[in-house]
C-alpha cells in the first residue's frame, strides 16, 4: 500500500511539474511554444523575445506584428551576415509555413524589444501580443530566463 501511495504521489508531482513548465499558446492551427527572453544586463534599454511557432494547418500564415507594454516598440528582426559582419535587420513579416517550426532564437529571428520600460528580471514574465495575417492576434506570456541563456530552459520537439 505504501508503494502504491508513493507511486501516486510521484505521478501527481510529475503532473504538477509538467503543468508548471507547460508554456505554450494556441491560436487556430498555430501553436506558440515556450516564449522566453534573456534577463537584462545592467540598464540595457533593449532586449529580445524568442519562441517557436508551429503551424499545424495546411495553409501558410504570416506573423506581421508584435506589441508589449514592457517596451516602447517591439519589431520582428533577423540577423544577416554582410561583408563578414553580423547585422540585425527589421522584417515586415515572418512566414509561418505549415508542417515546419518557425524558430525565433539568439542569432536568428527574434522579437526586438526597444525602449524597455524596466529591466527584464530573471524569473518574471511579461505579456507579448503577436498578430498574424490570417489567424489574428494572440497574447502570450514570455518567461524571463538567465542573462546567459542561449536557448529555452526546456526544449520541445515537434514532429520527428
Amino acid at each position: 500500500m505504501k508503494h502504491l501511495f508513493g507511486a501516486a504521489a510521484f505521478g501527481l508531482a510529475t503532473l504538477i511539474a509538467a503543468t508548471a513548465f507547460a508554456h505554450d499558446f494556441k491560436l487556430g492551427d498555430l501553436m506558440i511554444d515556450h516564449p522566453w527572453a534573456r534577463a537584462s544586463i545592467g540598464k540595457a534599454k533593449a532586449g529580445a523575445a524568442y519562441l517557436t511557432i508551429v503551424n499545424g494547418g495546411s495553409e501558410a500564415d504570416r506573423l506581421v506584428a508584435a506589441e508589449t507594454p514592457a517596451a516602447k516598440r517591439a519589431e520582428l528582426h533577423t540577423h544577416v551576415m554582410k561583408d563578414g559582419v553580423m547585422k540585425m535587420r527589421r522584417l515586415e513579416a515572418v512566414e509561418v509555413a505549415p508542417g515546419e517550426p518557425t524558430v525565433f532564437q539568439p542569432g536568428g529571428l527574434h522579437v526586438m524589444l526597444m525602449g524597455l520600460k524596466a529591466p527584464l528580471t530573471e524569473g518574471e514574465t511579461f505579456p507579448l501580443s503577436l498578430t498574424f495575417e490570417k489567424a489574428g492576434t494572440l497574447e502570450i506570456t514570455v518567461k524571463i530566463e538567465s542573462a546567459k541563456s542561449m536557448e529555452p530552459a526546456m526544449k520541445h520537439k515537434h514532429g520527428s
